[in-house]
């Protein structure tokens, strides 16, 4: 097996990217014809906003789903809704996975963490790509947004922010990278001038009273499937750490805000170690942290939205400059296992349907390690330098 894994195949670049854009056509292929071709809804955000329709209304195209994006997201999807369907799909989904290609092979990660990111993430990835989900794309933005900001770039950084918070919100979570930015002053106005640009751009092939009264649609549209998310036990959203609270109390009572709070705040205590803002595995783990926060503490969190920890808890674990132990090695095989696996057919339906779905089981071992990246976040000294020193004490202590 070791000899096995040592081919150079799985340290080739170029055959990893094939591989992607083999899953992307494929994927677009197999969906093409299938009622749950969600392309279908993102293409008609394109037209109905050219016609000035409702966004937030049943689509006639694809009954019993709702498009969830904003105003903004016509102007992302267009190019792939003006050519024909199966073309636009291709395409779209080739997009995607290119997007979060750039993402990683641009990061500041050694080659090791890059492909550890691309083979870990893969399955997540196609999981993603059979179902078109921009969410291949939130978990990008964000990625590039921290590496725009580690290359002194604030300008891009807001670009990737904006852009991905004006399609689905949850890439506002970049700003917490406004604390490492070379220059906060560039970071805070480039951020306003992208908003500007994103909530005006829809307005030039509309009209902006149409595009105004679409994102207060938009809100209520959210409020509505946040209800949803909560109310309803086997929703294929709320997989997340506030669902398996969720699903196991049976109370849709309390605010979840008794418990993102608490989250908010375990994450600002990494923050205020303002001497460990210098070493990037700490900043990497800042970028872990962000995007498991994002997906454990959101009612919207589905299936595919698991591309974030598809890429998240690989930065986790090789950004420690510590040697990880075997807990955590079977932290991440769990997720992995438990995790990315669960909702493909190597789970019996009587298991997926009657425990895993139910209690939203597919988030808690991405939750065990989210738990544990908070104490190292806390606790841990990710100077580079002081970890090499302990660890070659305690090797010539056990010599």
């Amino acid at each position: 097996m070791k000899k096995f894994l040592s081919l150079p195949i799985w340290r080739d670049y170029r055959i990893l990217l094939v591989l992607y854009i083999i899953l992307a056509v494929i994927s677009a292929i197999v969906k093409y014809d299938r009622s749950d071709n969600n392309f279908l809804i993102y293409k008609y955000v394109f037209w109905n906003v050219i016609e000035q329709k409702d966004l937030y209304i049943h689509y006639p195209e694809k009954f019993g789903d709702l498009n969830h994006y904003g105003p903004f997201f016509s102007a992302v999807i267009a190019p792939f809704a003006v050519v024909p369907k199966f073309l636009g799909l291709i395409l779209w989904n080739i997009c995607l996975t290119l997007i979060m290609w750039v993402a990683v092979r641009t990061s500041r990660f050694s080659k090791y963490e890059i492909l550890f990111m691309l083979w870990y993430g893969a399955h997540d990835l196609l999981t993603c790509l059979f179902m078109q989900q921009f969410n291949i794309a939130v978990a990008a933005l964000i990625l590039l947004a921290f590496t725009m900001t580690e290359r002194k770039k604030e300008f891009w950084a807001a670009f990737f922010i904006c852009t991905g918070t004006f399609v689905k919100l949850l890439p506002i979570v970049g700003i917490a990278f406004f604390f490492f930015a070379a220059d906060k002053r560039k970071f805070f106005f480039s951020l306003v001038f992208w908003s500007i640009v994103c909530f005006v751009l829809p307005m030039l092939y509309s009209s902006p009273e149409y595009i105004i009264g679409q994102y207060e649609s938009w809100y209520h549209a959210l409020q509505a499937k946040n209800e949803t998310n909560i109310a309803d036990r086997l929703s294929a959203n709320n997989i997340s750490l506030l669902g398996i609270i969720r699903r196991i109390t049976l109370d849709t009572s309390y605010s979840d805000l008794w418990f993102i709070v608490p989250a908010m705040i375990i994450a600002a205590i990494g923050y205020f170690r303002v001497n460990q803002w210098q070493y990037l595995p700490f900043r990497k783990t800042i970028l872990a942290n962000v995007l498991l926060i994002t997906l454990l503490f959101s009612t919207g969190t589905e299936n595919s939205s698991y591309m974030m920890a598809g890429i998240a808890l690989p930065i986790w674990y090789t950004a420690a400059p510590w040697r990880r132990n075997n807990w955590d090695i079977a932290l991440m095989a769990f997720a992995f296992l438990f995790g990315s696996l669960s909702p493909t057919d190597l789970y019996p339906k009587y298991i997926q349907n009657e425990i895993i779905r139910p209690f939203a089981l597919r988030a808690l071992p991405v939750a065990l390690i989210w738990f544990k990246l908070s104490y190292e976040l806390i606790f841990k000294n990710y100077d580079t330098v002081q970890q090499t020193i302990l660890f070659r004490e305690r090797e010539k202590l056990h010599a």
